[in-house]
């Protein structure tokens, strides 16, 4: 067991662990409304599996603020002192790109739907619940650039999803090779 003070804090480990597995089940969403032929989703499913991968999208958005805040207060444990400098830089960049990943997928959907043609005549609801505004800048732009935007947004959030794929399986490698084949105990730190 690796001692308490090399590990995550408990705040740490609920936020990394919750922000993993909406992104999960967020992927899984984002994959069934782009993928399955309307002859399996019919257009209120679509939009049902649609307005919950947006709802996803702003969860994951606020836990990653909460969280970048939690870690500004919260100091994370140093890596073990046996990985070589590459590892650690390596480590440290995987990071980032994930933090940047994080970010920028809800954001560039968030203005990719904003500048949606239809979007004011379809009000955003967090979970069927929660009024969401759109970003209004980007609803009230000319409606050819406005769709020009909605096409490279969605681009970009598309781009911004396989980086995040990249990314997060390096994460997942890295941290299984630290555990299993170097046998460092790296699991453990990020381990209720």
């Amino acid at each position: 067991m690796i001692e308490d003070t090399v590990r995550y804090t408990h705040i740490a480990m609920l936020l990394h662990w919750t922000i993993a597995l909406l992104i999960i089940v967020n992927i899984s969403f984002g994959l069934t409304a782009s993928l399955l032929p309307a002859s399996i989703l019919s257009d209120t499913d679509a939009r049902v599996v649609v307005d919950m991968h947006k709802s996803i999208g702003i969860t994951v958005l606020g836990l990653a603020i909460l969280r970048v805040l939690w870690r500004l207060m919260h100091r994370p444990p140093p890596l073990p002192s046996v990985f070589p400098g590459w590892e650690k830089t390596t480590a440290h960049a995987a990071h980032i790109a994930l933090y940047v990943l994080i970010f920028a997928l809800p954001l560039s959907g968030w203005m990719h739907d904003s500048a949606w043609s239809d979007a004011a005549s379809h009000p955003m609801h967090l979970f069927g619940v929660v009024p969401w505004p759109r970003i209004s800048f980007l609803m009230h732009l000319d409606p050819g650039l406005k769709e020009q935007l909605h096409t490279q947004l969605g681009t970009l959030h598309t781009a911004c999803g396989y980086a995040l794929y990249v990314v997060l399986a390096l994460h997942i490698l890295g941290a299984l090779k630290h555990q299993w084949i170097d046998r460092h105990p790296v699991l453990e730190r990020m381990l209720p």
